[in-house]
């Protein structure tokens, strides 16, 4: 149970780490889907850093299980946010969102199912 964990967290934790770089350093992908949803361009940075605090926070969970658990559902919450927005706009285009949202569903019950509950 334990190497799934580690490799569920870490692969969590690297991608949304690398969506925060990309929300940071101001990456296409992000602007355009920014403009696409109608979230204004200056929330770019602040969810930046949602997504690195919960990149930062797995990884702390490895430390302190419980900072991982809460860091999971944490990105989870923000992505069934992201959901609400996207079906706001009439945008079925879900690919890249189910993928972003299931890593940290897997994450969550990993780590619950390595840890159990609290």
């Amino acid at each position: 149970m334990f190497a799934a964990y580690l490799v569920v967290t870490l692969l969590t934790s690297a991608v949304n780490g690398l969506a925060a770089v990309a929300n940071f350093i101001g990456h296409e992908y992000p602007k355009s889907q920014a403009d696409k949803l109608g979230v204004p361009r200056s929330w770019m940075r602040p969810l930046g850093a949602l997504l690195a605090a919960g990149a930062l926070g797995l990884l702390a969970g490895f430390a302190v299980p419980a900072l991982g658990t809460l860091a999971a559902a944490g990105l989870v919450l923000y992505f069934l946010g992201a959901l609400c927005v996207h079906l706001r706009v009439r945008d079925y285009e879900l690919g890249p969102w189910a993928v972003f949202c299931c890593l940290p569903v897997a994450a969550l019950a990993v780590g619950l199912a390595h840890h159990g509950a609290w």
